[in-house]
């Protein structure tokens, strides 16, 4: 089966079956892709997309609790007694309850301070009840300002911060929960550490709280280094089985560079590898921003290292119809012309094409055919879309 000429760009993905630990997922990924090739589906520039679960699984990237908790002793030299502070974390149990129970467990007769961005976290989870906000009239809001108040996510269903009370509770430390959109209210607890625990905006916090507090780390700073470990550290790891966390891939670059030199050498076709994660886009319904890793593209080949751009064919076809062409051949073949022109970035031509990186683009659409739609498909295959 080849694809018809009049197809554009097309997406599907491939059942790969269970991925083990201590699997070559490179070779799991060929055999995957031989029938593909068998069937006319594997193309020159096409775009093989893995997702970031099964590296990490193949991997065996899984860390502990107790692994995290050792790390933020000796990063934060903290004691069991001592006061640790974590600033914007997102509310999620799959994300952030893992790592805070390891948080936690660093300090386990002492005090955890968790201020929370209000009335969302930063991927837009609702953390309280923009009403209650306003009630309330406060920029800055405390536990006593909470008391026995409950605030179930409008989709999870999850009282977050009753969550994140118990989880610290249940390592024997005392928590204390916050709302300001001020990082720097977390300093009055008077803590001994503090975690900017937030993702995209991580380095911007840690700036903000450095200037008055020296002893601060990111997330990113913890488990990068090891016998199971990330460049990422702790961002983009997901809850696992029992009391481990599966981090996300390790040197991923020079995975999928190995995985297109073999894709060559197999099949003599020339593709881009990239490995994904969360898609880049907001979901207009619930509000919230998909992007709960901290990249939407872990690695990728130096093919899909640029920005994607275009020419406005709407504006085009509108422009010739307007200036006397009169047939939709000529217009079609105005438009083909175009398409080879070099043309400046503020042109009407690209009037309303937002230039966009092509990493993010395409880690957005294979998320939405594999893992948003959880279909057994981790890896997807994309044609037609760099010619």
């Amino acid at each position: 089966m080849k694809i018809p000429g009049y197809i554009g760009s097309l997406a599907f993905g491939l059942k790969m079956g269970v991925i083990l630990p201590g699997m070559d997922i490179g070779e799991k990924i060929l055999e995957a892709l031989v029938p593909c090739n068998q069937d006319g589906l594997l193309g020159e520039n096409d775009v093989i997309c893995i997702t970031e679960s099964i590296v990490a699984r193949a991997q065996n990237n899984y860390i502990t609790i107790d692994d995290i908790a050792r790390e933020i002793k000796e990063k934060l030299n903290l004691v069991p007694e001592s006061r640790v502070a974590v600033v914007y974390p997102i509310v999620s149990r799959n994300r952030f309850s893992m790592i805070l129970k390891g948080i936690a467990r660093a300090v386990p007769r002492g005090e955890v301070i968790v201020q929370l961005s209000y009335p969302a976290d930063e991927v837009g989870n609702q953390v309280i009840a923009p009403d209650f906000v306003e009630r309330l009239g406060k920029e800055t809001i405390t536990g006593a300002d909470l008391g026995d108040s409950k605030f179930e996510h409008p989709v999870t269903g999850v009282d977050y911060i009753g969550l994140y009370r118990k989880i610290i509770e249940e390592e024997g430390a005392r928590p204390e929960i916050l709302l300001s959109n001020n990082s720097l209210k977390v300093l009055d607890y008077n803590p001994d550490g503090v975690i900017a625990a937030d993702i995209h905006t991580r380095n911007f916090t840690r700036q903000a709280i450095a200037g008055h507090f020296e002893n601060c780390i990111t997330l990113d700073q913890v488990c990068t280094e090891g016998e199971a470990y990330s460049e990422w550290g702790l961002l983009g790891s997901n809850m696992s089985s029992g009391e481990r966390l599966k981090l996300a891939p390790r040197e991923g670059k020079k995975m999928v560079e190995q995985l297109q030199a073999r894709v060559k050498e197999k099949f003599g076709l020339n593709v881009q590898v990239m490995i994904f994660g969360d898609g880049a886009y907001l979901d207009p319904t619930s509000g919230i921003y998909e992007l709960a890793d901290p990249c939407a593209s872990f690695a990728a080949t130096e093919g899909l290292n640029c920005v994607r751009e275009g020419f406005k064919y709407k504006y085009l076809a509108d422009q010739c119809f307007d200036e006397g062409y009169e047939t939709a051949e000529e217009i079609e073949t105005f438009l083909a012309e175009s398409a080879g022109k070099e043309m400046s970035q503020n042109s009407m031509e690209r009037e309303g094409t937002t230039p966009r990186r092509m990493e993010d683009v395409l880690a957005s659409l294979a998320d939405l055919i594999s893992g948003s739609a959880d279909a057994g498909t981790p890896v997807v295959v994309i044609k037609n879309f760099l010619d």
